[in-house]
């Protein structure tokens, strides 16, 4: 697989994360192009969701460094976060608020100019609007995830991170999620999808990585390869040391 053409939206050299004694990211190098869709795969503890904390300026890294559509955040920090939408196991959602309002108080963060008119469609979107202004502390767990993508999405991001968003989901909800995703990669969008259902990530993005002890095991494009090809290249990857990147 050849590297990314274009400018790219994700870049890391030499990312690294130490938590004591452990490394949970090893020196990683990623470089993800404007406008890709990129499946994250892993077991639990390979260090997926640390580096997507790194990435989005959530934790600091211990040594590396990175950038967002071509910025710093180390020099420009308000600017990056201001590209990058995030979706994380917790909503960060006020259970107090309706899902309008916490729309509209994220979109005030932003400083999104239109935040009403931009959270009504989301919210259209989302199959929400007929519970705009109920209160987000009564909503099921597929609402509330459906209305934190919104959340993610309401400055219109262009890289966005989503970690295990399909988590618990209804099948409705499930199906917004896919629809919401298909769409940001219609728009140039760029996405980094971390999940663990193999045959999901093929399907939604265009190329996939595996992350095994905090390093890179192997990277490659999803065209042509099946479920059952790619289980069996994560199980052997996962299995063994990782690997190194394998020549195009």
């Amino acid at each position: 697989m050849s590297a990314p053409a274009g400018a790219l939206a994700i870049e890391a050299r030499g990312l690294t994360k130490k938590f004591g004694d452990r490394k949970a990211v090893r020196p990683l190098d990623l470089a993800i192009a404007q406008g890709e869709s990129v499946a994250l795969f892993g077991p639990n503890g390979s260090g997926k969701t640390t580096l997507i904390r790194m990435l989005t300026s959530t934790l600091r890294p211990s040594a590396g460094s990175f950038k967002i559509a071509g910025l710093d955040p180390r020099e420009a920090d308000r600017a990056a976060r201001r590209r990058v939408g995030a979706l994380f196991h917790q909503t960060f959602l006020y259970d107090e608020l309706s899902a309008r309002d916490n729309l509209l108080f994220f979109g005030g963060l932003y400083g999104v100019a239109d935040a009403p008119e931009r959270a009504d469609r989301l919210l259209e979107a989302m199959g929400l609007a007929d519970r705009a202004d109920d209160t987000v502390g009564g909503f099921s767990r597929g609402m509330q995830q459906r209305l934190a993508l919104a959340r993610c999405l309401i400055h219109d991001p262009e890289v966005v991170f989503l970690d295990e968003p399909f988590t618990g989901l209804d099948p409705l909800s499930a199906s917004t999620f896919m629809q919401a995703l298909g769409e940001l990669h219609e728009r140039g969008r760029t996405v980094l999808l971390v999940t663990h259902n193999l045959a999901r990530g093929l399907e939604l993005c265009q190329r996939w990585i595996i992350v095994n002890r905090g390093r890179i095991a192997d990277q490659g494009d999803s065209a042509g390869l099946d479920a059952a090809e790619m289980e069996r290249i994560y199980i052997d990857r996962i299995r063994r040391a990782p690997a190194k990147r394998r020549p195009s």
